[in-house]
């Protein structure tokens, strides 16, 4: 797993977290137990720190970038392809696929940011609602569909994380 110092910080990763073999974590960055970082994920804490609380997953090609404080909130879900930068995700929050968050915003407890939708500096996703757009807007409160997401996402990436664990290997050509 690629990890790197930066002025003298170095991530911190729990024996218990999964990071994949591409993905990139430099500097102050701390992934607790449980948690998971896929594969071409990077988190880069070099204006700030980053915190991956337990459970948590950063999931295939996100970008995590310590902007200030960065938080992932434990068991929250940062999908495919997202910006994280500069934020505070709440736990079990799901970031749906391609989501940019920006400096300062703050994302509730199991709420759920839309696939593509961005949210604007500063804002603030209240907890357990949907936000969607681009620029994006609350859209109330969850659906059972989305609410069915953020309630079995955590548990099921760390399943599969441990999967990933125990069977994943190079493979020599």
């Amino acid at each position: 797993m690629p990890l790197f110092s930066f002025e003298g910080h170095v991530p911190q990763v729990h024996p218990d977290a999964f990071i994949a073999s591409t993905a990139t974590i430099v500097g102050e960055v701390t992934v607790e137990a449980g948690a998971s970082v896929w594969y071409g994920a990077v988190l880069r804490a070099d204006f700030g720190p980053i915190v991956v609380r337990a459970g948590a997953n950063i999931q295939d090609g996100a970008v995590v970038h310590g902007a200030g404080l960065v938080e992932i909130g434990a068991g929250a879900t940062v999908a495919h392809q997202c910006v994280v930068h500069g934020a505070i995700v709440g736990t079990e929050a799901l970031i749906g696929n391609g989501a940019v968050i920006q400096d300062g915003a703050r994302i509730g407890d199991r709420a759920m940011v839309a696939a593509g939708a961005l949210v604007p500096p500063n804002a603030v996703v209240e907890p357990g609602t949907l936000f969607r757009g681009a620029p994006g807007t609350s859209a109330g409160p969850l659906s059972p569909g989305a609410q069915h997401w953020v309630d079995t996402n955590p548990e099921e990436y760390q399943k599969l994380a441990r999967r990933h664990i125990a069977g994943v290997a190079a493979v020599e050509r």
